[in-house]
């Protein structure tokens, strides 16, 4: 199936894409997890904006909510509050990204995760700051050791993540994508080799009305398994009676 334009009329006026994010989320953990071996796990993790919790001094402000005690706390909560920090000494304005992701972890000797995939939304193309905030995340995986692989089929924004994440990690510029691509994916390894190093990168681009690639995801040493965003990509517009 070709890929479509999500972002513009008629798609986008029928069908939300954070919906659409969502459920290609859960069919890529579903046809991962179809190929993991056993000691490793798969779980997809969404959300649009924001998904800290909530001041309650905030959300108190409004008014008592019932099940609370007077200090805004439950009473289960309270007996846990034991301890109170003083006043902060200042506040600084945040960007906390869009996440449409899906996580591998090793399950041997407690959960570890071994490898991400990141759905790009409009939101994480937006502005600077929240170009920095993905881009930041991304490179914090790498750093980690987490073997990675994004992909962006968002024709409303121009932006390149795979350029800023680099930019980021101050590599040579040589690395980077063409300053006009737009829609591509990514896969990255982090390795260590000979006490070197290294981040092997498979980077491939495509067009709206091209299929998707299938992406290498390392779990382990050199154990790989391939990432079906073809697959997983018609099976969510089925489900969702895209065409």
């Amino acid at each position: 199936m070709p890929l479509l334009d999500h972002f513009h009329p008629p798609i986008d006026r029928r069908y939300h894409w954070e919906s659409f994010h969502s459920n290609w989320a859960t069919r890529l953990a579903d046809g991962i997890g179809a190929r993991l071996p056993e000691e490793f796990q798969v779980e997809e993790h969404c959300h649009a904006g924001t998904s800290l919790e909530i001041d309650i001094a905030t959300f108190q402000e409004g008014g008592e909510q019932s099940g609370a005690t007077n200090n805004g706390l439950s009473s289960s909560t309270k007996t846990l509050a034991t301890w109170t920090p003083s006043a902060a000494l200042y506040t600084m304005p945040a960007v906390f990204p869009d996440c449409f992701e899906v996580r591998v972890f090793s399950t041997m000797g407690g959960l570890t995760l071994v490898g991400a995939i990141e759905l790009i939304s409009p939101a994480n193309k937006d502005r600077p700051d929240t170009r920095r905030a993905f881009s930041t995340k991304c490179a914090g995986y790498l750093y980690r050791g987490v073997s990675l692989v994004i992909i962006d089929i968002v024709t409303s924004r121009k932006a390149n993540l795979h350029n800023e994440t680099l930019r980021l990690m101050e590599m040579p510029t040589h690395h980077e994508m063409p300053g006009d691509t737009n829609l591509y994916a990514v896969a990255y390894r982090p390795v260590l080799r000979d006490s070197r190093s290294e981040i092997d990168v498979w980077p491939v681009t495509f067009s709206v009305g091209d299929p998707l690639p299938a992406m290498p995801l390392r779990l382990t040493g050199d154990l790989f398994i391939p990432v079906d965003f073809e697959g997983a990509y018609q099976e969510a517009c089925q489900r969702r009676r895209i065409t």
